[in-house]
């Protein structure tokens, strides 16, 4: 089912791209994530993103993107006089699908944008207190998929273009204690046409 979505979002592009304005980039740049958590405290860890998008369109436009990043959290608690603490990064590919307006011409322009993202977890990272799997022992059994959303605001100057982003979770990476993945994301890419 997610290679259809992908394959019809390319596909769309693509005969969108044949009437309208494209643009092909590369982009990279930092995040700062966690995972929030019923009954723990969390605490953010920093990332990075690096990836490739498309932009159909000019006003209104169709932006699929497909890129690396790292995210993950920090957890903490000192429930029944006892410290827990742990960390977990993951390495992730995501594929967000926005949809966006620019205000301003080609050379010069601000946009917003906002649509779903689909992340999978290709390496994990898990450091646990010795006492943490012992009280809270199924805490990092994570999925490899989930969905989300992002919603963010740019701009473009020329060819270089710059994003600062907020990534909220739909779907549970972990449906125990609640946890889900949320960020802010800041990057700059290169248009190559």
């Amino acid at each position: 089912m997610k290679k259809y979505l992908l394959g019809a979002a390319l596909l769309m592009a693509v005969s969108i791209s044949a009437k309208a304005q494209f643009s092909l980039g590369v982009k990279g740049g930092v995040n700062f994530s966690k995972i929030a958590t019923d009954n723990l405290n969390e605490s953010t860890v920093a990332g990075y993103q690096a990836g490739l998008f498309a932009r159909v369109g000019s006003g209104v436009y169709l932006q699929p993107e497909v890129y690396v990043s790292s995210k993950g959290g920090k957890f903490n608690s000192t429930a029944n006089n006892t410290n827990y603490s742990g960390d977990v990064k993951f390495t992730t590919l995501n594929v967000p699908l926005l949809l966006g307006t620019a205000i301003g011409d080609d050379s010069f322009n601000f946009r917003i944008m906002g649509g779903p993202i689909y992340s999978y977890i290709m390496d994990k990272s898990q450091n646990f207190s010795a006492n943490f799997n012992g009280a809270y022992a199924d805490f990092g059994n994570y999925k490899n998929s989930t969905l989300g959303y992002q919603v963010g605001a740019g701009v473009d100057i020329g060819a270089i273009t710059a994003d600062l982003r907020y990534e909220g979770g739909l779907t549970d990476v972990n449906k125990n204690y609640g946890q889900r993945q949320n960020l802010w994301a800041l990057s700059v890419g290169f248009k190559f046409f």
